[in-house]
């Protein structure tokens, strides 16, 4: 099974858990999400390797990512793959599933 369509199955499983049980659903799909962000990191990472430091500043720029001169190569990249997971069904299945949890006062951090 694939990381996206694990998510997608914890996402769907969600609404009808509560407290503890929701609580394992979003501590899994947050090991998910990170490990479908770094996948998704090291890809466009690798993809743009070969560009110069102006090209993949261009690349952000073209990708709607605000960016700056005194980013870093690895803050580029780094953006950039964040800007693509952010819209990635696996990213927008889990983001609704952690707001639907906080609504109902489940949270991965602690309250202070």
């Amino acid at each position: 099974m694939t990381t996206t369509q694990r998510l997608l199955d914890l996402a769907a499983a969600a609404p009808e858990s509560h407290d503890a049980d929701l609580m394992l659903l979003l501590h899994e799909a947050s090991e998910l999400y990170q490990q479908g962000f770094a996948d998704l990191r090291d890809a466009v990472a690798a993809s743009f390797s070969g560009l110069s430091d102006g090209n993949l500043m261009a690349a952000a720029a073209a990708a709607g990512v605000l960016c700056d001169a005194s980013q870093d190569r690895d803050e580029l990249v780094l953006l950039l793959a964040l800007a693509e997971w952010e819209m990635t069904p696996a990213a927008l299945a889990y983001s609704e599933m952690a707001e639907d949890a906080a609504r109902r006062g489940v949270c991965l951090i602690p309250e202070q």
